[in-house]
């Protein structure tokens, strides 16, 4: 009697173990696979990349390595003499010009206004022609004159942004050449977040689904949704040789890698005191409205379970 109790207690024990560890079984399934989710987030932001317009010497630098900046503030200026040369010359270009175009104007008038033969029609219509072309070289030179103006403008470098200075190194004394970058903006209003999900968790991603981000060192978390999801990665199959065929790698191993496809997150709520810097590491999650953690259905799961057995052992 003592020895079937003992028997049973044993039994009651085992079935117990195996009930905890099949609920332990579909707690980790459903966390880890089921439920859409990835270690493997990061912070992204715009950077704008500004480059002077004109050339020339860094005269004064007004702002400091991650200062935050408005739209239109100066951040360097360029030394203006030779350009406030080039104005003045230009103004005088155009006094010039005005000048002869009046004199030329009223040539004109003089010789249209004699009557009879005195003056040949030719020698109007050259005088005339004379006028237009003074009047177009006057034209000319009040569009150099506003060029030599805008330039002398652009020797104040402006933020087209509203952010954060980053990686500032130049200084006053550095030579700024048109066209080169020398300063960086991080755009405040274009933070996002990527996060890099195995494919076999995109079939259950759709645009607007809700999502939760946390940020490593960080308690309070991130909302947003999902804005868009990546329609292709690089692929190094893709490549080609010398001979224009294509570079296939060898695959020695059965288990097949699940790819990683970028899942881009639009940032709708940030906490007040959190702040966000470009490349920080997050974990994104995909949840229900209410923001918990979303969950499959036991049919679900148990269909999905078998899909993914099925693609296992390629039999799918």
């Amino acid at each position: 009697m003592l020895a079937r109790a003992h028997r049973l207690i044993r039994l009651m024990i085992t079935l117990a173990i195996l009930v905890v560890a099949a609920v332990v079984a579909i707690i980790l399934w459903d966390y880890y696979t089921a439920s859409p989710w990835t270690r493997n987030g990061q912070v992204r932001a715009q950077v704008a990349n500004i480059a002077p317009r004109v050339s020339g010497q860094i005269l004064e630098v007004k702002v400091q390595d991650n200062q935050f900046v408005h739209k239109g503030d100066i951040l360097y200026v360029i030394d203006p003499f030779d350009f406030r040369v080039k104005v003045d010359t230009a103004m005088a270009r155009v006094a010039e010009r005005k000048a002869d175009m009046d004199f030329r104007q009223i040539q004109a008038d003089w010789r249209r206004a004699i009557p009879g033969v005195a003056v040949s029609r030719e020698e109007k219509q050259q005088y005339v022609a004379s006028a237009q072309q003074a009047q177009a070289q006057y034209e000319g030179a009040q569009a150099d004159l506003r060029q030599a103006k805008i330039n002398l403008e652009r020797t104040e470098v402006r933020s087209p942004i509203d952010g954060y200075i980053t990686n500032l190194i130049m200084r006053p004394g550095d030579f700024a050449t048109a066209g080169t970058v020398n300063i960086h903006v991080i755009d405040t209003a274009s933070f996002w977040v990527d996060g890099y999900f195995e494919e076999t968790k995109i079939h259950s991603l759709k645009t607007g689904d809700p999502v939760r981000m946390d940020l490593m060192g960080f308690h309070d978390p991130l909302f947003g949704h999902v804005e868009s999801i990546t329609r292709g990665i690089a692929s190094n199959n893709a490549l080609v040789n010398a001979q224009g065929l294509p570079a296939v790698d060898p695959v020695y191993t059965w288990v097949r890698l699940a790819q990683r496809i970028p899942v881009r997150v639009h940032i709708d709520t940030v906490p007040p005191k959190l702040q966000l810097a470009a490349g920080m590491t997050a974990t994104v999650t995909i949840v229900s409205e209410e923001g918990n953690r979303r969950h499959m259905s036991a049919q679900d799961a148990l269909r999905h379970f078998g899909t993914d057995m099925r693609h296992l052992v390629g039999h799918q």
